[in-house]
């Protein structure tokens, strides 16, 4: 075939592709099904002119259609990986970490359950092999979630549960194919009965390594592009390196699954990138990967529907039974999962509640695709596979991918509207009559005062306001016939409404370059949390979920850990700096929403919902505030820095768009504007920098600014800082228990701690210091005491404090004043020895000691 003839029909191709989207919309079906309608046509209709004598004015055309080089290989190698990595790469993936237990049992299971049921639903009707049947199970459990998602993204579907369906298919895709794998190597061997179970290990093999290789060719890919930050394109270039590579070294060196390495090595990327690329270049590669994808996709359903007409000439009539029994043996198996194991995971509060008739738009949503018709494919083109067994699970695999597009994706909007998931409910119903009444009244507000200002005929403006006005009193009637709406449901739908604007606060700043990509990320999956959290537990809800938001997380617990017993610090200083600028942008964003209230929640739902709400923000400012105060106690300083950093972020902004409008306005003209531009991104690059948070520089200050070592000169306050070491506690931290072992010194540079002693109970705060007086007494803790507040502490080994304790008067005046109001008498023998007896300060202390033995 001619590069001229190839490219002519390519170009067709992508045409049909174009055309596809709005025929599908006009018709309401799924897009996948007018791809394949088209690819078949194009197949039956090449056939048919091939073969006809009609005519032979097509033949060329027809031919070269029919030698198109279409083999799995394209499918597998090429449109595959870009398939997965843009699904894996454009994921929500926070959210979606939020629901691996539900997403990854339903992948698995429902791959595993539906493999083995269908298998053993054909087993008995044909002459097939068991393992071959598990095979054929294998290649159509792989499901298509694109229509059910999409239906579920324009209802009032929980988002949680779509996010779970796409997810699930994703995971969905990677475990069949990794089955379909361990099945066809075995079917290619030809033993008559092949070691099921031997076949079976392999498959956490393929599982675990692909999964490795893809998280370490992920990484490295994530280390080159941030080296390639001026360059976005080749930052582009490097991601679609990633995906095929690590395809191909998967697959063909290791010998793993390649595309459970794709996968991990999207999802990888997804997670790193946003703190190693920057937002505009982060948005561009997300874009050039939705416009590959779109291409794949459709290139696949057609190029694969092209074969269903040449798989059909085998067709013998005893297969139309073997169809059947497969789509019925598959509903079985989605049915086990949905009606089974679903209701379980949502009892164990690990899935979200899924009314039936939700369960009925996904069981029948099922649809299958070019997945399926490509690994079918491949089990055609196999020479170790015997012939029969190829043309069955052809046959079988296509006509199953055929009942799914022209029978359920025919009749899903139908079945959708039956089941009445496109009406809005009473309620949503009532609040958008409300709406549209209060946005009327606002809209002939504005635009009486914009007539005004251009000075319009008199008369026409009268017309077009009595016709508006007709329009407005319609809308009002209908809103006041509407149902009534609970104050409770308004605060729910107010509350939702918020968490929505907030949502958008946080997407202006993030491209108004005021906050990193990484950080955005994390808010928007905190935002969207708190709506879901809203609709499905109220105002109750909605607390519980904005004070989630605030807990430090497990990471940072572990970080914190890692630094007190193992002295680790770049981890506690990466995750404290990401909590300070999580907090200090938190705050920014919730001032902002007592405007969004008065300026629109008031006008729809009141003003009693409107003073619930604004109590509601204050106490999330007063809850960011508390956190935000404990860790500028611990880290002194720090906070100040990046509210710098944010104001400066906002001058430069405000600096470009000033630029912008001048050379709109003809003010400066393009060269000028390039040269400005260049001034602005270098400063921004600056500025995308966040400040470091250096533990051990803010050891020496710490000490430095200790009351006790006051006595101390700049060497011996370096030495010391460098002798003592640094713990983070938080509130209910137990930081010396009773008859422990003395072997250190704490000393309290800032917060508070309560110590319990024979059922006493003494505040200690800042400058203070405990554990000394059991320490020189050589004899066990008497006291436990626990952190009542964020707390930095210092504290210095035995041998280290006594040394000190020689040299620092002060510090020995302080050990003698906590005796004292302890009531504690310490005797000469408690001191350190080897200090020279000529230093007053110490004799004076020896005889204050005498005196209170």
């Amino acid at each position: 075939m001619s590069l001229v003839v190839l490219l002519a029909i390519l170009s067709g191709l992508f045409m049909a592709i174009a055309l596809s989207e709005p025929l599908a919309a006009r018709l309401r079906l799924p897009v996948s099904v007018i791809l394949a309608g088209v690819g078949i046509a194009i197949g039956a209709g090449a056939s048919w002119f091939w073969n006809t004598t009609v005519t032979d004015a097509l033949n060329p055309v027809a031919l070269a259609i029919l030698d198109l080089p279409i083999s799995s290989g394209i499918f597998i190698y090429i449109f595959l990986p870009i398939l997965l990595f843009q699904v894996s790469l454009t994921l929500n993936l926070r959210r979606l970490l939020d629901d691996w237990v539900p997403v990854l049992t339903l992948a698995v299971v429902a791959v595993v359950v539906a493999t083995f049921i269908i298998g053993m639903a054909i087993a008995p009707f044909t002459q097939l092999p068991l393992i071959a049947c598990f095979l054929l199970g294998s290649i159509v459990s792989t499901t298509d979630p694109s229509a059910v998602v999409s239906i579920f993204r324009s209802t009032p579907a929980p988002q949680r549960l779509a996010r779970i369906v796409e997810g699930e298919s994703l995971l969905n895709d990677a475990a069949a194919i990794a089955l379909f794998s361990v099945f066809l190597s075995a079917v290619a061997t030809r033993e008559a009965e092949p070691d099921i179970a031997a076949a079976l290990w392999r498959l956490p093999w393929l599982i675990g390594a692909g999964a490795v290789v893809g998280w370490v060719i992920g990484r490295v890919g994530v280390v080159l592009m941030g080296w390639l930050g001026p360059w976005p394109l080749a930052q582009v270039s490097i991601s679609f390196a990633i995906a095929f590579a690590t395809f191909l070294t998967t697959d063909k060196v290791v010998g793993a699954s390649g595309v459970v390495a794709v996968v991990v090595a999207g999802m990888t990327v997804n997670f790193l990138a946003p703190g190693r690329i920057s937002p505009p270049s982060l948005e561009q590669l997300r874009d050039a990967w939705n416009l590959l994808a779109y291409w794949a996709g459709g290139l696949i359903f057609v190029l694969a529907a092209l074969l269903i007409p040449r798989t059909f000439e085998n067709l013998r009539p005893g297969d139309f039974g073997l169809i059947l029994i497969t789509v019925l043996a598959a509903f079985v198996a989605r049915a086990i999962i949905l009606y089974g194991l679903l209701p379980i995971l949502t009892g164990a509060k690990l899935s979200p509640q899924v009314e039936p008739p939700y369960k009925l738009a996904i069981l029948w949503g099922g649809l299958r695709g070019a997945v399926t018709l490509a690994l079918a494919l491949a089990v055609t083109e196999s020479p170790s596979i015997f012939v029969e067994v190829k043309r069955q699970i052809g046959i079988i695999a296509t006509g199953f991918v055929l009942f799914t597009l022209l029978v359920q994706g025919t009749t899903l909007r139908t079945v959708i509207g039956k089941l009445g998931l496109d009406r809005l409910s009473p309620l949503d119903k009532a609040l958008s009559d409300q709406v549209v009444a209060v946005s009327l009244q606002e809209v002939r507000e504005t635009v009486a005062e914009t007539t005004r200002q251009l000075s319009l005929t008199p008369s026409i403006v009268r017309d077009e306001a009595v016709r508006f006005g007709e329009r407005l009193n319609k809308a009002v009637e209908v809103a006041d016939e509407g149902q009534d709406i609970l104050d409770r449901d308004r605060v729910t739908l107010g509350l939702v409404a918020m968490a929505g604007y907030e949502r958008d606060l946080i997407l202006f700043a993030f491209k108004d370059s005021l906050m990193s990509a990484r950080l955005a990320d994390r808010m928007l999956a905190d935002a969207d949390r708190l709506i879901e959290a809203t609709r499905v537990d109220g105002r109750h809800g909605y607390r519980v979920q904005a004070r989630r938001i605030l807990q430090p997380s497990f990471a940072l617990s572990l970080a914190e850990r890692l630094h007190n017993r193992l002295h680790l610090n770049a981890p506690l200083e990466r995750l404290t700096a990401d909590r300070f600028e999580l907090l200090v942008s938190h705050s920014q964003i919730l001032k902002a929403l007592a405007d969004f209230i008065e300026s629109r929640i008031v006008r729809i739902h009141g003003r009693r919902v409107a003073s619930l709400l604004h109590d509601l923000i204050k106490r999330r400012v007063e809850d960011t505030g508390r956190e935000m105060e404990g860790l500028r106690t611990q880290f002194p300083g720090y906070a100040e820095e990046l509210e710098r950093r944010l104001i400066r972020r906002l001058v430069l902004r405000q600096e470009e768009l000033e630029y912008d409008q001048m050379t709109q306005d003809g003010l400066i003209g393009p060269e000028l504007r390039t040269a400005l531009r260049a001034q602005t991104d270098a400063e921004a690059a600056k500025l995308r920098k966040r400040p470091k948070l250096d533990l051990r520089l803010q050891r020496v200050d710490i000490v430095s600014a200790f009351p006790l070592f006051a006595g101390l000169d700049d060497d011996a306050l370096a030495k010391l800082a460098k002798r003592m070491k640094t713990v983070y506690a938080k509130p209910d931290d137990v930081l010396m228990r009773k008859d422990d072992k003395p072997d250190k010194v704490w000393f309290i540079a800032s917060g508070a701690a309560e110590v319990e002693q024979a059922g006493q109970r003494l505040l200690l705060g800042r400058g203070e210091m405990f554990g000394q007086l059991s320490l020189l007494m050589k004899k066990s803790r008497r006291a436990k005491v626990k952190a009542i507040s964020h707390m930095t502490l210092l504290s210095l080994e035995e041998s280290r404090f006594l040394d000190l304790l020689r040299r620092s008067p002060a510090l020995c005046a302080a050990v003698q004043e906590s005796a004292d109001k302890r009531g504690v008498a310490l005797d000469e023998t408690m001191l350190p020895r080897g200090a020279p007896s000529e230093d007053p300060w110490l004799n004076r202390f020896r005889k204050a000691l005498g005196q209170r033995s």
